[in-house]
């Protein structure tokens, strides 16, 4: 079966909005027709023709939108192409780490004033053409080759003027829990259960922006498939489209598509017990978290001032200042939140980007999921700050080698092509022995993200589950009436937490502050 996409020409919609009356709200309903004709089509004529019919009716070619349990909108919006297309329907290969075929990545970003859309459009449209990756489709060829066309597909971007805030609602956190949905009404997000299987029809990026009225703000709202790649291909691609709608040079290095496909024979058989229970998790039943109304989100932040007090705690230049604060929060867990020996976290899986200069499969303008995950050796002292911090560098300086990496991706493209064969999908395990530690502290988002709204942009994500830290930089605080000073080396920490050692970790984390950290077990 071929699919093709038709897209009114020209396009007229310019995303108005036409809202619904009550009597139009036959949400489920349809009207399916067939009709037989007894020769042939012109199929390049009827393309043709109906291109201009939706020009002439863009409400047809507009998307159903639920502003709120009052209004109900078609949004006609926009499709952005890559100009000059420059993908060819040329096919990038991926790799078996690449198939989080359900993964996604949903990201928000707040700016002060107005982005301009005829200028943000067009630079979209040079972005792809620098890009065409992006504006491919994820096909299935067979159980063995999964590709990327770079088929030059427009990027949909929708627009909505809300007139009933009167100015961002959410606070400074960075990570907003998934279960509120308070991210939701500024995604357009991927809908990754239709790429099961390959679809041309689905992209695999999308945007919205959201105007403000009453506050002047400015709101856009990108999520990624996992497909893609990983959260450093996405700040990458965004970047890029910041730089670009500044006038400035793409940032480096240019992008790669292209990616190291491994064979059978590279994978390391001693790895093997450790990637397949980590990634396997329908397979291995290992799920620890099967009652998640236990469980709330945590986020706590930490000022620069406080993390360079807690680095000077450990005596050993190579441990950095990330190790040191994840241990942190690993030693709270371990002394006031668990009530027996078999409740300590004693392990780590890090994430770790293994891009590199000097690696020949992991180059750093490798767009791609480029990280590996291993496993720590287990603490020897899990109440002690220093054994858990110099036990997750000792993890990571392992991870830089080479050989190591090659064998552990290997390993994991065998057991995550083994799953997708499978008709399955990957998903990581969660052990009450061991916490994952996935740190973007590296990725300043709001800064690299912020078409020109120096220390004015904030930035915000979604997702977080127990025995899994996620860290960022802190976001600029408005105080209704100035910016304050943005704290440039602080950082957030989020997690789920049982409800009810909740307040045991926030009592233990405002006494080690009002101390300054000296009572702390080294």
């Amino acid at each position: 079966m071929t699919f093709w996409h038709v897209f009114p020409s020209p396009p007229t919609g310019n995303n108005r909005h036409i809202e619904l009356a009550g009597t139009d709200l036959w949400i489920t309903g349809s009207i399916n027709n067939v009709f037989v004709y007894p020769s042939a089509l012109n199929i390049d004529k009827f393309k043709e023709t109906l291109s201009r019919t939706l020009s002439l009716w863009p409400f047809i070619a507009g998307r159903f939108l639920v502003h709120d349990s009052e209004h109900y909108i078609i949004e006609m919006s926009w499709h952005v192409f890559p100009s000059p297309p420059t993908g060819n329907n040329r096919h990038i290969e991926l790799a078996g780490t690449d198939l989080w075929i359900t993964g996604s990545i949903n990201n928000v970003f707040v700016y002060p004033s107005a982005l301009n859309i005829d200028k943000f459009k067009e630079t979209l449209s040079r972005t792809l053409s620098l890009w065409p990756f992006i504006a491919g489709r994820f096909l299935v060829l067979d159980s063995e080759h999964y590709i990327i066309e770079m088929s030059d597909i427009a990027i949909p971007l929708s627009f909505i003027e809300n007139t009933d805030l009167i100015k961002w609602p959410l606070d400074s956190n960075v990570v907003v829990d998934k279960n509120s949905n308070q991210l939701q009404p500024y995604l357009d997000e991927v809908q990754t259960t239709k790429l099961i299987g390959g679809s041309r029809d689905e992209p695999l990026f999308r945007l919205k922006l959201t105007h403000i009225v009453q506050s002047g703000e400015w709101i856009m709202g990108a999520s990624w498939s996992h497909i893609l790649g990983d959260a450093d291909s996405f700040l990458q691609f965004l970047k890029t489209i910041s730089h670009s709608y500044q006038n400035m040079e793409p940032p480096k290095p240019i992008p790669v598509f292209e990616r190291q496909l491994w064979s059978d024979n590279e994978f390391d058989e001693s790895l093997l017990p450790d990637i397949k229970q980590f990634l396997d998790d329908d397979q291995m039943k290992t799920d620890c978290t099967n009652n998640p109304i236990t469980y709330v989100q945590l986020n706590i932040c930490f000022s620069g001032e406080q993390l360079k007090t807690l680095r000077k705690l450990i005596d050993d230049q190579h441990v950095s200042t990330q190790d040191v604060l994840s241990a942190y929060i690993i030693l709270i867990l371990n002394t006031h939140c668990t009530q027996n020996n078999e409740q300590l976290i004693v392990r780590t899986n890090t994430i770790i980007n293994y891009r590199n200069e000097s690696n020949p499969f992991g180059s750093l303008g490798l767009i791609a999921n480029a990280v590996l995950m291993p496993l720590s050796d287990c603490f020897e002292h899990p109440t002690s700050l220093s054994s858990i911090a110099k036990t997750i560098r000792h993890s990571i300086n392992q991870s830089r080698n080479i050989e190591f990496i090659k064998h552990w991706v290997a390993t994991a493209d065998k057991v995550m092509r083994t799953i997708i064969r499978d008709n399955r999908l990957p998903k990581m395990s969660t052990f009450k022995d061991r916490i994952v530690l996935n740190s973007n502290f590296r990725y300043d988002w709001a800064n690299l993200v912020d078409f020109g709204h120096t220390n004015k942009c904030r930035f915000y994500t979604t997702w977080t589950r127990a025995l899994y830290l996620r860290i960022f930089r802190l976001n600029p605080i408005y105080d209704g009436t100035r910016w304050m000073g943005r704290d440039q080396n602080g950082a957030e920490v989020a997690f789920r937490i049982a409800e009810d050692q909740k307040k045991k970790f926030i009592d233990a984390w405002q006494k080690d502050i009002a101390e300054n950290f000296i009572n702390i077990k080294l």
